[in-house]
């Protein structure tokens, strides 16, 4: 029985992880959906996913991303904190660049 119990706990724990990632990804989707698609689609067209899928696409390395994020909040005054812009770091990275 302790050993049933055990292997739950440490299953349920290896959840927890994906699901942190899981959420920080849905809120970095969130705040590229509301501050990001629009631009982007009026630029670029379509869905405005074209931008990260270019062929003569600025970013080209993980830090690349991270500082095209910050000079996009940077420059659009989106006021995100550090976290937000990780969130969404990650949520593109994950979802177009795969670095």
């Amino acid at each position: 029985m302790k050993l049933r119990l055990l292997t739950a706990w440490f299953c349920a724990l290896a959840t927890l992880p994906a699901s942190a990632a899981d959420q920080s990804l849905q809120a970095g989707k969130k705040l590229v959906d509301t501050h990001c698609i629009s631009c982007h689609a009026s630029s670029y067209g379509g869905d405005g996913s074209g931008i990260y899928t270019r062929e003569y696409r600025k970013v080209r390395s993980f830090n690349g991303l991270k500082a095209q994020v910050t000079n996009c909040n940077t420059m659009l005054n989106l006021k995100w904190f550090d976290d937000e812009e990780q969130q969404v770091v990650q949520y593109l990275n994950h979802t177009y660049y795969h670095f």
